[in-house]
């Protein structure tokens, strides 16, 4: 029976590719300073992990049973949410009905900084905003998120909608009837409520996680947190959306500047990691750890077995897929004025994610590479898919970058696949 519906899903696949406008690999651009050819995951030891990942995704895309929860975590390349939304986009567009039940985000724009760009926030009032990458700013408790905004105003509220910034054809409506705000107040009268078209809705609380539950009156994609009144102080460290249903969920966490130390010193960040549960994590962190200084590479990798080590706490099974560094340029004043340098840290980035990728049976995609090795940021800044930083892709090279790594995870995916119907 389990080869028999493993046919039919590769079938399936395949027929759905040739029927769409978009092939289930998504085409690539003419960038000769690429090596899209090299464009595939790498496993330099066990496979288990990742088979077992893949197996749970089969019984979602094939039976239309269970939940698959993915997270792709690390800096600014993650919070502008262009990377993680094309991703999301193309694996969703593999099926339809696809679009999973949970959706983790964050209200940047009430922080005063860049929002994701799958949903649109808006607010009133005064709101007070503190990151994990800021050491000073870290007194304050935050959770999953890597960050935390702080009202004592009595007309302060977070209005998030969950549409697309740049809207496309393509993508999949999230609709959800069951919100859960994480945060805390100093003070017990401080609690907050949910409005959704018109209906003011009051939530349960749960003190261990430090949660405010609501179920909503019906599915919706919009939502309004407030507080009944506001006689002290109150924190907002996340916002889970859910609608309880089956499918495929891709939660993108990410703060500017974040290092892996950054989520180290978010005292919340196992507890909320329990909410979703992640069957992979995509790590995206490095790109400021590799611009520090006094980067070292053995540094590095044990605080990465620390955040490995909570996230295998919270699910021992996750697999765990590393992005190797881009290319980027360090910039520095000679002589005032503005040069750049190349980071010769990234190759020794990319060495090190291979190493605990073979110590911990986890997967690679060597970013580093496909993009071109070291210098290649210039010649991605020449074809209009890079900014001038040198650090940071345009809208453009973010979705590129979303599409190679849905084509090295569907590629690795189909030949799961077409194992699994071997005799």
């Amino acid at each position: 029976m389990r080869k028999r519906l493993v046919f039919i899903g590769l079938v399936f696949l395949l027929g759905f590719a040739k029927a769409q406008s978009q092939p289930l690999l998504r085409p690539l651009p003419d960038c000769p300073f690429a090596h899209f050819e090299r464009n595939h995951l790498i496993f330099p030891g066990d496979k288990a992990a990742m088979e077992r990942f893949y197996q749970k995704l089969d019984s979602v895309v094939f039976l239309g049973k269970g939940n698959v929860s993915i997270m792709h975590i690390g800096g600014s390349h993650v919070q502008g949410g262009m990377f993680t939304q094309q991703f999301r986009d193309n694996l969703l567009s593999i099926s339809p009905d696809l679009m999973g039940g949970q959706n983790f985000v964050f209200p940047f724009t009430a922080g005063k900084t860049n929002n994701p760009s799958h949903f649109m926030v808006s607010y009133t009032g005064e709101w007070s905003y503190c990151r994990n990458a800021v050491r000073r700013e870290t007194d304050k408790r935050m959770g999953l998120a890597g960050a935390a905004v702080t009202t004592t105003d009595a007309d302060a509220s977070i209005s998030i909608i969950t549409r697309e910034r740049y809207p496309s054809d393509c993508q999949p409506e999230y609709l959800f009837n069951k919100i859960t705000v994480l945060g805390f107040s100093e003070t017990e009268n401080v609690v907050p409520v949910v409005g959704c078209d018109g209906t003011l809705v009051h939530g349960q609380y749960d003190e261990w996680l430090s949660t405010y539950t609501f179920k909503l009156p019906k599915l919706t994609d919009s939502v309004c947190i407030c507080f009944d009144s506001v006689a002290g102080e109150f924190t907002l460290t996340g916002v889970l959306l859910d609608n309880g249903l089956t499918g495929i969920s891709v939660h993108g966490v990410g703060v500017n500047g974040a290092s892996v130390p950054s989520y180290l010193r978010c005292d919340d960040f196992e507890r909320d990691l329990e909410l979703i549960k992640p069957d992979l994590i995509i790590f995206g962190i490095g790109i400021n750890d590799a611009a520090e200084k006094d980067f070292e590479k053995e540094t590095f990798k044990q605080n990465y077995a620390e955040l490995i080590g909570i996230i295998q706490r919270v699910n021992p099974d996750c697999a765990l897929l590393f992005v190797t560094n881009n290319d980027s340029f360090k910039r520095k004043r000679v002589k005032k004025k503005r040069v750049y340098e190349v980071n010769t840290n990234g190759p020794i980035v990319q060495q090190a994610f291979m190493e605990m990728a073979e110590g911990y049976g986890g997967v690679v995609w060597d970013q580093f590479d496909v993009m071109g090795g070291l210098k290649s940021m210039q010649k991605w800044e020449k074809a209009g898919l890079a900014q001038k930083d040198k650090v940071h892709f345009t809208r453009e090279g973010y979705k590129l970058m979303g599409d190679l790594l849905y084509n090295a995870l569907i590629t690795d995916y189909i030949e799961h696949i077409k194992n699994s119907q071997k005799p």
